[in-house]
């Protein structure tokens, strides 16, 4: 007799690291890549995160922070929000996490019981879906598309057969780039408030917006779980440092079930986050470069076949329909990564019902690489 395995590994898989794994394959056989596949950016992290975690592995022993992160980065977290939103935030509701996904996994279990449902739009981040999964929480699929700006909206869940206990909400949105903003983001606020559902606010690509900023759940509630990250806008995915800001009532079960989990973040990872916000002027060069990215792609895609496109108010994503070109966005993947050399994401990681004619474009590397992959995609004669 075999040993048990437990089902609550058998989920998905996160099939962009399968693109990236074949992109390195390439690459280790000798043929080049160009990557327009994982999302995270090209840039190491700010100058000064780098100098403050060199003085730090000199200064200090790095040994466990209290489990919801060191009080200097959580008052400064909250100073952000002030800075940024123009909003009050207690630093005692501030929880440091092991990157956004440590933040998801806490966020889960302390709100929802196994058998809760909770809802999201797909396409959305495939984690989302594997993480309650895995934690026994049903996964309600909320289909999205042009007609909403790929966000959810109060008819949406209206429609939803049998009640929810949760909703997740992602602006900007990975993988379309929309966001859900003013009215709209207020009516999802009263919706959970009304109905009682708990309202999970992704937050981790604020700061990367083409127009309009990014509206942060904090204006409008404190009963959200906000989740944000160092990982995107601070350029620091590596580190693995995230962070929320928690309703009152959930802080505690949030601290017990991190000191268990994680004990605490990563130290080197805090001391260094620490000159992150000092770091402004040169991440929002990196925006720049977004934004040119986007516009050259914006452009060129057409002309490669690609006319169908998501629109891109923030993150840096491009979402694209491929119905006309197939039918298998994970073959037609594979065959652009073999025949051109450019590394894309296939749908079918962000919506298993439609994502099989739709592919992601990332755009957070350097612009001579999206020009590069413009041209190669042109001459694929797609």
């Amino acid at each position: 007799m075999g040993l048990k395995v437990s089902k609550r590994g058998t989920i998905p898989p996160f099939i962009v690291m399968d693109v990236l794994r074949a992109a390195n394959e390439r690459a280790a056989a000798g043929h080049d890549v160009v990557h327009l596949e994982v999302g995270q950016p090209s840039t190491g992290a700010p100058s000064l995160v780098v100098e403050a975690a060199k003085a730090a592995l000199d200064a200090d022993p790095l040994g466990y922070t209290d489990a919801l992160g060191l009080p200097e980065l959580r008052r400064g977290i909250a100073e952000h929000y002030k800075h940024t939103y123009g909003i009050a935030v207690d630093a005692d509701r501030v929880v440091l996490t092991v990157g956004s996904s440590g933040g998801f996994l806490l966020g889960f279990l302390s709100a929802f019981e196994a058998g809760d449902r909770v809802a999201l739009a797909s396409p959305g981040y495939p984690a989302y879906r594997n993480i309650l999964g895995a934690l026994g929480v049903e996964v309600v699929n909320l289909p999205v598309g042009a007609e909403t700006n790929f966000q959810p909206t109060p008819a949406l869940l209206d429609r939803v057969e049998g009640a929810i206990d949760g909703l997740i909400v992602t602006s900007p949105c990975n993988p379309t780039g929309t966001m859900v903003q003013g009215d709209e983001l207020a009516a999802l606020v009263d919706y959970c408030r009304q109905g009682g559902v708990r309202l999970v606010s992704d937050e981790i690509y604020h700061g990367i917006t083409y127009g309009k900023a990014a509206e942060t759940a904090l204006r409008l509630t404190d009963d959200a779980i906000v989740i944000n990250s160092f990982s995107k806008y601070f350029s620091m995915t590596g580190w693995r440092l995230g962070w929320m800001v928690l309703p009152e009532n959930l802080l505690r079960s949030v601290e017990c079930l991190a000191q268990n989990l994680f004990v605490s973040p990563p130290a080197i990872s805090q001391r260094a986050a620490l000159a992150a916000f000092e770091s402004r002027d040169e991440l929002d060069g990196h925006v720049r470069r977004y934004a040119r990215n986007r516009a050259l792609l914006l452009e060129e895609l057409p002309k490669a076949g690609y006319d169908k496109l998501a629109p891109v108010e923030g993150a840096f994503y491009i979402y694209a329909d491929v119905a006309h070109l197939t039918n298998d966005s994970q073959e037609y993947c594979q065959r652009m990564l073999r025949e051109t050399g450019v590394a894309a994401t296939p749908g079918i990681d962000f919506d298993p019902e439609r994502g099989n004619r739709f592919v992601r474009f990332s755009f957070a590397g350097a612009t001579d690489d999206m020009a590069e992959a413009a041209r190669r995609l042109r001459d694929w004669g797609v």
